[in-house]
């Protein structure tokens, strides 16, 4: 489920809690540590974490231990999968170049859940990097999306709604058929790739359809939050 309506619910009697989630610039999802402090699980929970990423999973075991270990809550587990990294259109290449990374999920996925079900305690890519603590630094967070936060370009704009059924943060809203952007963007992308008119860029690059990623196996309702 996602994590917005795991917070809601008591998860203390849940025996095995999973947390899967992307890297941002090689740490957590900005969002994911105020949703980690209202997450109700167990002390005596087997927690574990999978981390998709572009390359590098950064400093997001690291960082998730500690945020846990506040909580009273031992991370048990952890690994990562490399998926087609969609931020790379934001520096003009094209994620779909990346396909061929699909390859080795099967393999690492059938070691993940081998290691889950024997309650393996092992901590994957879980060491510091002092790259990845700089990036996370609030000033350079916030350079960052200001730099790679997405633009709406008006004139390309039809009012669809896509974008705001896909973005996690409720920082989209139509005003006059035309797609407004809030103040609390995490620069997941997701409204980039979502337009179909390509009315969303970033970094001053054009938005191509040839470059805007999907996973294969999901179609654009399947990301829709409402």
């Amino acid at each position: 489920m996602p994590l917005t309506q795991a917070v809601q619910l008591d998860l203390t009697g849940e025996k095995r809690i999973g947390l899967v989630f992307p890297t941002y610039d090689f740490n957590l999802p900005p969002a994911l540590p105020q949703l980690l402090s209202r997450l109700n699980i167990s002390p005596l929970s087997y927690v574990f974490a999978v981390i998709t990423c572009g390359s590098m999973a950064g400093n997001c075991v690291w960082v998730l231990r500690r945020l846990l270990r506040d909580k009273g809550i031992r991370l048990a587990y952890s690994h990562k999968v490399s998926m087609p990294d969609n931020s790379a259109l934001a520096f003009g290449r094209n994620p779909n170049k990346q396909l061929g990374k699909y390859k080795r999920v099967p393999a690492r996925m059938e070691q993940i859940i081998r290691e889950i079900e024997a309650q393996s305690h092992t901590l994957h890519y879980s060491w510091f990097s002092l790259l990845s603590w700089l990036l996370g630094r609030p000033a350079v967070e916030k350079g960052m999306i200001h730099y790679l936060g997405p633009k709406v370009n008006p004139d390309k704009c039809i009012g669809c709604n896509a974008c705001v059924r896909v973005c996690p943060m409720n920082n989209i809203r139509l005003t006059d058929r035309k797609a407004i952007f809030g103040d609390h963007c995490t620069v997941c992308l997701a409204c980039v790739h979502a337009c179909a008119e390509q009315a969303v860029s970033t970094n001053g690059h054009e938005t191509l359809p040839d470059r805007q990623y999907r996973h294969p196996q999901i179609k654009l309702k399947d990301l829709f939050l409402r």
